[in-house]
């Protein structure tokens, strides 16, 4: 499946235009895993050359999986907290000293939702933890963590990439999130390198020459967001999007520039 937006001129000829496809024929990932090396491997077996300016938009599950960041919830033992917490949220004693351990603080809970601030800043449910699409192999019980520095995980992608393939590809490691206020997750990036996570248009005239107060874009979390249509979140197998048309003329900047300060927040 190719998701694609291009304009043809008066003349009928086709502009470069906006182009979404995913990388086929990526296999299951086992810790340890090199992803440069895996990629580069994918794409010249499928016969598929990556450019400057492309953005590969990579699942956090499969860095996570390759980063070995996997707890097997038969060896935990939960303290008094997470006992006490599991029994108002009806979830897992084990699972919820997981999810403890991956946070800051507890913000909301319920019957069914334990919505977290995560030690890395995220606020999201369960802090990440994942137990859907985990190799039952990697334990009685296997959970899958977010990776300790998705940011890292990131520039380690781009950078590898930069030297196998002598290419600028940009890289945003995606994650899908539920929202406030809204119905349904999201794509959004939890970790970004070769490109500006944060688009800032303040300044910028409006069509009326009004210079913009406070207009912010979400660069990263939207590309996120459109490659998520292509990636599903079932059984579609396809971690890696890869996003080409893109234009933008700020430096990179990490996905930790999209996390709001909690000063800020007024609604925490």
């Amino acid at each position: 499946m190719t998701v694609e937006h291009r304009m043809r001129s008066e003349t009928g000829a086709e502009s470069p235009g906006l182009r979404l496809f995913p990388l086929p024929g990526v296999p299951l990932i086992d810790p340890g895993t090199d992803l440069v090396r895996l990629i580069c491997d994918v794409a010249q077996r499928e016969g598929f050359a990556l450019r400057d300016g492309d953005v590969l938009v990579v699942a956090q599950k499969i860095v996570s999986k390759a980063e070995g960041r996997y707890v097997d919830l038969a060896a935990i033992e939960p303290g008094e907290q997470a006992v006490a917490l599991s029994a108002r949220v009806q979830k897992d004693a084990r699972l919820v000293e997981v999810i403890l351990n991956e946070s800051r603080k507890v913000l909301r809970h319920r019957p069914g939702v334990l919505i977290v601030e995560h030690k890395l800043g995220f606020v999201l449910a369960n802090a990440g933890v994942d137990q859907s699409n985990v190799d039952p192999q990697r334990g009685t019980k296997p959970v899958l963590l977010l990776p300790e520095d998705p940011d890292g995980s990131a520039r380690r992608l781009h950078e590898g990439l930069r030297l196998q393939l002598g290419k600028s590809v940009a890289v945003i490691i995606n994650d899908s999130l539920g929202r406030a206020w809204r119905r349904g997750s999201v794509g959004v990036a939890l970790g970004a390198a070769g490109l500006p996570a944060l688009s800032d248009l303040r300044g910028r005239p409006d069509l009326y020459g009004r210079p913009l107060q406070v207009s912010e874009t979400g660069f990263a979390d939207e590309i996120a967001a459109a490659a998520s249509l292509l990636m599903g979140q079932a059984d579609e197998a396809t971690p890696i999007i890869v996003v080409r048309g893109l234009k933008w003329s700020a430096k990179g900047s990490p996905a930790a520039q999209l996390l709001r300060d909690p000063k800020e927040d007024l609604f925490r």
